[in-house]
């Protein structure tokens, strides 16, 4: 390779690191010799847009603008903030603690002047840690973040080694079962029940371990939060499974006097637990959240993991 090729690419290494140093610099591009092309064709030309505060996936992600049309195809802000919401209770998960850029590179694109997309091992490495977390709540890994659609080589966006001195951020999930690790934050947990199908207010009579899972048997009087698709037949037996649930804990499943704020949701014919919590009328920050979902519109999510 020639001198000026060898500068051209030092350049393009130091244009593409200094695009996302803002808050993000221990993540890099890498450019290997050849070159990724996407063959991604778009509706319209792509265009730099502010990443705006409502998009909450992305909004701290260390960036502030992005191209639009995305690199899933969105063509509209609208249908971005519809589609990335449903990632955000995953995001707070901390399953692993890559999944917010490796989400916003694809739903809120850095401003280049080609498409760069994250590389196949940063998506194999989110995928294998948080996979067992959306099994938990009944979602498949989605078709459209199938990783070996992203590059091996060529730019793509990868996570710089971190030095052995620094802080690593969260080391990975909860070993509580994922629907009973709920924070009790108002936006957190409103983008909780938003992702759910339905929510009430109810008490558990019993609870059973069949096979890798726990049947949740609740009692008949409950109060609706979010009736979704649920039909008052429905709601007369209802039982939820806490999917793969048998042995990891769950602490409001062994205190049965309490009233709680289940959430959930159809997979097949099973109904899965997605979220519970305590219900604290004595909690400001739970009075905050009942008073937000009084006027609160939930985006429909019902395409974004197929």
């Amino acid at each position: 390779m020639g001198s000026a090729a060898v500068l051209f690419g030092r350049m393009t290494r130091l244009l593409l690191l200094f695009a996302v140093t803002c808050g993000a610099s221990e993540y890099e591009y890498t450019w290997p010799e050849g070159s990724y092309n996407s063959g991604r064709s778009y509706g319209k030309a792509p265009q730099c847009v502010d990443i705006p505060d409502d998009l909450r996936l992305c909004h701290t992600v260390g960036y502030s603008q992005m191209l639009l049309p995305n690199l899933l195809e969105h063509e509209t802000m609208a249908e971005v903030k519809q589609q990335a919401s449903s990632w955000v209770p995953l995001v707070h998960k901390n399953c692993h603690k890559d999944t917010q850029v490796f989400l916003c590179a694809l739903f809120a694109p850095v401003c280049m002047d080609r498409p760069i997309y994250p590389c196949r091992w940063m998506c194999e490495t989110v995928r294998d840690s948080c996979s067992p977390i959306m099994e938990a709540f009944g979602f498949p890994w989605p078709e459209m973040l199938t990783c070996d659609k992203f590059p091996e080589d060529g730019v793509c966006i990868a996570v710089a080694q971190p030095n052995a001195t620094e802080a690593s951020g969260p080391s990975g999930p909860s070993p509580v079962c994922p629907p009973c690790d709920t924070e009790l934050k108002t936006d957190a947990m409103v983008e909780n029940i938003c992702a759910s199908e339905f929510a009430f207010k109810a008490k558990i009579k019993e609870v059973k371990q069949e096979n890798m899972d726990r049947k949740v048997i609740l009692q008949r009087r409950k109060r609706m939060v979010k009736i979704g698709n649920l039909k008052k037949k429905d709601l007369k037996k209802l039982a939820l499974y806490l999917k793969n649930g048998a042995n990891c804990p769950c602490q409001q499943l062994e205190a049965l006097e309490n009233q709680y704020l289940i959430m959930g949701r159809k997979v097949d014919k099973q109904y899965l637990l997605t979220g519970i919590h305590k219900w604290d009328k004595s909690s400001k920050e739970f009075k905050k959240i009942m008073k937000k979902l009084k006027n609160y519109k939930c985006p429909a999510f019902e395409n974004v993991f197929k």
